[in-house]
C-alpha cells in the first residue's frame, strides 16, 4: 500500500542549511537563486514537520502543496476533434 505524501515548499535565507532539511523529508528540488526547496513528507506527519521547520532560524516561510486535495477526474470534458482523429489513425 502506498503512503500518502504531500509537498512542502520551504523558503530559506541560506543555501548552506539544506542538510538540516534533508533529515525531515525527501527533497526534490532546491533553487539557489530564489532560495526555496520542494520537499515531500508523509501526510500524517505534515503538521509536526511544519512546526519543526518554522523553529529553524534560516526558514522564512513554509507553504503546503494542495495537489492531493484537487480533483483530477473531469466530467463533461470534450476531447479535441484533431486529437480524436489522430487516435483513430493509430488503430
Amino acid at each position: 500500500m502506498r503512503t500518502k505524501r504531500q509537498g512542502i515548499i520551504i523558503w530559506f535565507q541560506h543555501q548552506k542549511n539544506i542538510k538540516q532539511l534533508k533529515r525531515l523529508g525527501h527533497i526534490i528540488y532546491t533553487s539557489k537563486r530564489m532560495k526555496y526547496a520542494v520537499m515531500y513528507v508523509n501526510q500524517e506527519n505534515i503538521d509536526q514537520i511544519e512546526a519543526k521547520l518554522m523553529k529553524y532560524s534560516f526558514v522564512s516561510k513554509v507553504d503546503r502543496s494542495y495537489k492531493p486535495f484537487i480533483r483530477t477526474e473531469y466530467e463533461n470534458a470534450k476531447p479535441d476533434k484533431a486529437k480524436q482523429y489522430d487516435y483513430k489513425m493509430g488503430i
